[in-house]
């Protein structure tokens, strides 16, 4: 399923490369029959080039690493503090030198 903003679906990603690639149609004139740039029909046709139809499916956005993510030693002491003074982020972020939103993050991380 697409998102709620996405101008074509996978069925019209499919007629867009069909357009292009079997029909022989111009990509500025399919970009303008779908309603979207250029750039987009561009986008998508170097997908299915590289992917074949599965490349025209949805992707998550969701970032496949965190690097800048907290160190597990640091998230132990905030759990550990949690539980010996019951506390909440805004006690404990100051006591442990974090942001109370960090503090917040690794809790509800935690369901703590």
């Amino acid at each position: 399923m697409s998102h709620r903003n996405a101008r074509l679906t996978f069925h019209g990603r499919m007629l867009l490369v069909d357009r292009v690639r079997r029909q022989g149609h111009p990509q500025a004139h399919v970009a303008g029959q779908m309603g979207v740039s250029r750039q987009t029909v561009g986008r998508w046709l170097a997908r299915y080039d590289a992917e074949g139809p599965g490349g025209l499916h949805d992707r998550s956005s969701r970032p496949r690493t965190s690097p800048r993510r907290t160190p597990a030693e640091v998230e132990q002491k905030v759990l550990t503090l949690r539980r010996e003074k019951r506390r909440g982020q805004d006690w404990l972020g100051p006591e442990l030198g974090l942001p109370p939103r960090t503090v917040s993050r690794i809790l509800r991380r935690h369901h703590t």
